[in-house]
């Protein structure tokens, strides 16, 4: 059984909340309260424990140990599983958490697909109860609930079995008005979009004081020493969240300028089998990597993102064979897949996200409108604007159709596609530079470099972060501190 402790990070988020401010730090000068009970994230549609990662390190940063940060994973398909088997799998997680934490209670938090999976709704053509609304047993091991930007309802859930749960229900300011849970904390989450409400700082405050009652020392992702910093996750199959099996996943230090590898071996190798998990690696705060996905029948998938300066264990690297299939492929052309668990607006003017590879600008209004909630991009070479039925035979005509919606990913759910030639190569011979402006980040800018990756021969997939915040190391928390000291 685990023995959890509150770790000195606590010490360290109040004196860098007294020392230093920013726009999303709220009253620092508090004393972090202790941690609440352990949590379970449901996520929704196509969705996983990305759309939590960066509030699990929100709520690490303020004093909660990860150990009692956990995700319930499904396929929000149901091609593999049924509803009444993501509850027998909540039961199940329930009693892992209560055994390995020693709660008595948890506190779950569901977003969008996640909140009918809790307090019930259509799935499909069936009218589902909603975990919470099934058993007076099962809520008595729930102490919150949080419904983000998904169900309404007309009581709290939990009220027909005779155990209301304690609810906040967060509302995207982009929804429908008017929404609500009656008789839960209702909040309305100015100018966000709906995976963003799950994801955003301004959400993470009122998760955190719901949770403990008080504020949060710091909204921030606050760094830790460069040599305290863990990374650890799942490899899963996109959407069903199915560990990928015998697989082999390598872990490489890059040059963040360029993408390209430093060292002549990895920093690490794993087998990948069972539910896919990895880690926990021992990673260097501030130095960038690159994850390299070797499967059989699949061309290796390489993943890039940003430098990581706090632990983050809630990592995941998706894969998919149907969505590669749509992806023209050549000796000469590089695909990308980006993702942020942000909306990327192309529709608001100068509230509007810029994201620039090679120089060029692909947010374009029609596949980026605001009603799409893209969070996932696929950049290729299309060889004709509407894909010929048999795909195989489908290559790349060298020339780029920027914004056109390109099928069959501008019909699905959260995602879209751009047809913009991008040079490749095997092995590599240059640096593609992916640029995002977010459209909230005053003019700041997050870079990714990756090495130019022929699409026949490789995949890329590049994860920028879903925040921007000032500071980003732990020498800018920490300005002076004596050697030895990261």
């Amino acid at each position: 059984m685990k023995h959890i402790k509150l770790f000195s990070m606590i010490t360290v988020v109040m004196l860098v909340g007294i020392l230093f401010s920013s726009a999303t730090t709220v009253d620092a000068k508090k004393s972090a309260p202790t941690p609440g009970n352990p949590m379970i994230f449901v996520h929704g549609g196509s969705g996983s424990a990305t759309q939590f990662e960066s509030q699990a390190m929100r709520f690490t940063s303020n004093g909660y140990p990860h150990e009692l940060i956990y995700a319930l994973e499904y396929d929000s398909t149901f091609s593999i599983n049924t509803v009444a088997q993501v509850y027998t799998a909540m039961d199940a997680l329930i009693a892992k958490v209560q055994s390995e934490t020693s709660a008595a209670k948890v506190d779950i938090l569901g977003h969008s697909l996640g909140t009918t999976m809790m307090i019930g709704g259509m799935v499909g053509a069936v009218m589902t109860p909603g975990y919470l609304n099934t058993s007076a047993e099962r809520n008595a091991k729930v102490g919150h609930y949080v419904n983000i930007d998904g169900r309404t309802a007309t009581e709290l859930p939990g009220t027909g079995v005779g155990v209301p749960i304690p609810t906040l229900a967060l509302w995207s300011g982009w929804g429908f008005p008017g929404r609500e849970i009656v008789g839960a904390w209702n909040v309305i989450v100015p100018n966000q979009t709906h995976v963003q409400t799950a994801t955003s700082a301004e959400s993470f405050v009122y998760m955190y004081e719901f949770f403990t009652g008080q504020a949060p020392a710091t909204s921030d992702i606050v760094p830790e020493p460069p040599g305290q910093v863990r990374l650890a996750g799942r490899v899963v199959f996109f959407p069903q969240n199915v560990g990928v099996q015998n697989a082999i996943l390598e872990v490489w230090r890059v040059d963040g300028d360029t993408g390209f590898r430093i060292d002549k071996k990895p920093e690490a190798v794993y087998s990948i089998n069972g539910d896919g998990a990895w880690g926990p690696f021992k990673a260097k705060g501030g130095w960038y990597y690159e994850f390299v996905l070797f499967r059989d029948g699949a061309i290796p998938q390489h993943f890039y993102a940003e430098s990581y300066h706090r632990s983050d264990y809630l990592i995941r690297l998706q894969t998919s064979d149907a969505i590669s299939a749509y992806l023209d492929k050549s000796d000469h052309t590089t695909n990308l897949n980006i993702q942020r668990d942000k909306e990327i607006w192309g529709d608001q003017g100068i509230q509007n996200d810029s994201l620039e590879i090679n120089g060029f600008e692909v947010i374009y209004p029609v596949p980026f409108t605001i009603t799409k909630r893209v969070i996932g991009v696929f950049v290729f070479d299309q060889g004709a604007l509407l894909p010929p039925p048999a795909f195989s035979d489908h290559v790349p005509d060298g020339v780029s159709h920027l914004g056109n919606t390109i099928l069959p990913f501008y019909l699905q759910s959260f995602l879209t596609g751009v047809d913009l030639v991008i040079p490749g190569a095997t092995p590599p011979d240059s640096t593609i530079p992916v640029v995002l402006t977010p459209r909230d980040g005053g003019g700041g800018t997050q870079v990714i470099n990756v090495p130019n990756w022929a699409s026949s021969g490789d995949a890329v997939s590049i994860r920028f972060r879903d925040y921007l915040q000032d500071i980003n190391s732990w020498t800018d928390y920490v300005p002076n501190q004596a050697p030895g000291q990261e």
